[in-house]
């Protein structure tokens, strides 16, 4: 549609009535015309850069499937998923007169009292990280990828947008607000230590706290809200000892799957929200023992003319059951329980110690590029029926609303580019390439830079507390 500029007379005014009813029609017809293409094209789509003068920024959309497919027992690790969750690719544009236009970055007070946190997508946010590696003292070496020498530095840029909300940014001002007087502890392994990090190099940026750690435990106290930040090490979260037990010899771990870390029963009174995460060390070798009987074994047994009667991916399903029914029936503690899902690694190739890799990846996978990882899948499913079956314990009975499935797998197995690899120290003779034989450098992609994904999982957190502190109401 073309549009003419309305006649003007040259001569004096008042201008005829004809003249001025074609002026007045033709500049209706243009506010129509205007108004219906703003509808179509709002601000920060296409319609602005064509109007200001454009610079590029990515948006990667996941849409995540509702289910996961394990028919299959034994997956493949290297397999591609049968029918991946669709994903599309966008570039939306930016101006300069408008910096962000994401409204997901932008909308950050609509978060939805029943919104999905953990289906959505990963997109580009050109405002960065809340931190970097020299504005937090408190960062292990081997997760400071840039100080170790990454050459780049988008993996910091992606956040994630649930589908039918926003997450906002971390605010540290209102997570001290809301956990005013309490402390809340991360309890797991190195990994819980990784998410235990980036929570305090988030709210370090607002206030330095004191240590008030021993050799038993972590923690960090804010004055100002007489907050703590408490860490845990609890490999398995179930009871472990190393002294002979049956034909099991001294030395090999030995882990007591139906009870809990009498270390943890000990504390939790101290504690008002509990984020427990776990898994990893299963691999290891371990020996586990049900009902005062060896059941099985990971990397030990013996007798091999009988079969164990439970699995390394059993037992941890086992564990998670156990330490959350006796979190939920401790008599001193009504805190908040989060549960927070099995971190992906993403070692192509091979394992962490059979030359797998993740050198070299940058950005989120791309569509369609999603690969199954068969021990991931697994160890997942044994946690979410661990998880359920606490929840639905009849002993639990409503103690159960207070325990939370942060559920971070499927999500962050998109996220290959946010592991140190070969960046795990500064030595400046490291080698961060492949070798004339191809094979990779040592590297580790099972921890999470920081800053890094990893940050997402304390956005999570807050929203996740503010839900159960305001009664899941929208925010105001």
């Amino acid at each position: 549609m073309t549009l003419s500029p309305p006649r003007i007379s040259r001569s004096v005014y008042p201008r005829k009535v004809p003249s001025i009813a074609f002026a007045i029609g033709g500049l209706t017809s243009f506010i129509i015309f205007a108004s219906l293409l703003l509808f179509s094209h709002p601000l920060g789509s296409s319609l602005t850069g064509y109007l200001y003068g454009t610079e590029t920024t990515r948006h990667l959309e996941f849409h995540h499937s509702s289910s996961r497919d394990t028919s299959d027992p034994n997956p493949s690790p290297d397999s591609t998923i049968n029918s991946p969750p669709l994903l599309t690719q966008h570039r939306e544009e930016s101006t300069k007169a408008l910096p962000t236009n994401h409204v997901s970055v932008e909308k950050e007070d609509s978060v939805e009292t029943e919104c999905d946190l953990f289906r959505g997508n990963w997109f580009y946010d050109p405002k960065g990280p809340l931190y970097t590696n020299n504005s937090c003292p408190l960062l292990t070496q081997m997760q400071n990828c840039q100080g170790n020498g990454r050459p780049d530095k988008d993996y910091e840029n992606w956040r994630w947008k649930p589908s039918q909300c926003d997450l906002p940014r971390f605010d540290a001002k209102k997570f001290l607000e809301l956990m005013r007087g309490k402390t809340l502890a991360f309890i797991g392994d190195s990994v819980a230590r990784n998410q235990m990090e980036s929570m305090m190099c988030l709210l370090w940026q607002v206030e330095t706290p004191v240590n008030r750690g021993n050799r038993k435990m972590q923690r960090w106290y804010f004055r100002s809200s007489s907050v703590m930040i408490a860490r845990m090490w609890s490999s398995w979260l179930v009871h472990q000892f190393n002294e002979p037990f049956s034909f099991a010899p001294q030395g090999v771990t030995k882990l007591k799957l139906d009870q809990p870390d009498e270390r943890i029963m000990e504390a939790l009174p101290k504690f008002d929200v509990v984020v427990l995460s776990s898994g990893h060390w299963f691999a290891k070798q371990s020996v586990y023992i049900l009902n005062e009987e060896i059941v099985g074994g990971q990397l030990w047994w013996p007798d091999k003319t009988k079969p164990a009667k439970v699995s390394n991916v059993e037992a941890f399903g086992i564990s998670v059951e156990t330490i959350l029914k006796a979190v939920a029936k401790h008599p001193s503690y009504k805190g908040l329980t989060i549960l927070r899902t099995w971190s992906p690694d993403h070692y192509e190739g091979g394992a962490w110690n059979t030359g797998g890799s993740c050198t070299g990846k940058e950005e989120p996978l791309p569509p369609g590029k999603l690969v199954k990882n068969g021990f991931t899948e697994v160890m997942y499913e044994q946690q979410a029926k661990g998880f359920q079956r606490a929840v639905e314990d009849d002993k639990v009975g409503n103690r159960s609303k207070k325990m939370k499935l942060m559920d971070i797998t499927e999500a962050f197995g998109y996220r290959h580019d946010g592991h140190p690899g070969p960046y795990r120290s500064p030595d400046p003779k490291k080698i961060t390439k492949r070798g004339p034989d191809g094979q990779p450098p040592p590297q580790d992609c099972l921890h999470w830079c920081m800053p890094g994904p990893v940050d997402t999982w304390n956005e999570m957190v807050l929203e996740i507390i503010r839900r159960d502190m305001e009664g899941g109401r929208s925010r105001p």
